[in-house]
């Protein structure tokens, strides 16, 4: 079992930058590659980050592309999201994944997760 624990949302006006965390329990966390998803209202959940499991690797979401970074520090079991440049269409709440090591290419498609967290909300005002 691995326990997510996402925090770091909050309210932030457009143009602003937030970095939300993931910290991991329980298995190994180099073990996994790990993502970040996000849920906007009255929208379906959606992929936005993936990192394999040494961090070397990272892919985004179209949308995200340029302005959002992920990134992971194994040795204390966090996954982070560094969003810059935020717009209203980032208001969400954004979910931790982790699946395992070998399913890092698949990521993006939610049947790769085993774990996920309970969300944070991040909230953009214009």
């Amino acid at each position: 079992q691995v326990q997510l624990v996402e925090s770091g949302g909050g309210l932030v006006q457009a143009g602003d930058s937030l970095r939300v965390s993931c910290a991991a329990s329980g298995r190994t966390f180099s073990g996994y590659a790990m993502g970040w998803f996000r849920q906007a209202p009255g929208k379906e959940r959606e992929f936005v980050a993936a990192i394999n499991w040494s961090g070397m690797y990272t892919y985004y979401a179209d949308s995200v592309k340029g302005r959002f970074t992920i990134s992971r520090d194994n040795e204390n079991s966090t996954l982070y999201l560094q969003m810059d440049s935020l717009n209203v269409e980032d208001t969400a709440v954004y979910y931790c994944a982790a699946a395992d090591w070998s399913e890092y290419d698949v990521m993006a498609a939610e049947y790769a997760v085993d774990y996920w967290g309970k969300g944070t909300l991040v909230t953009v005002s214009s």
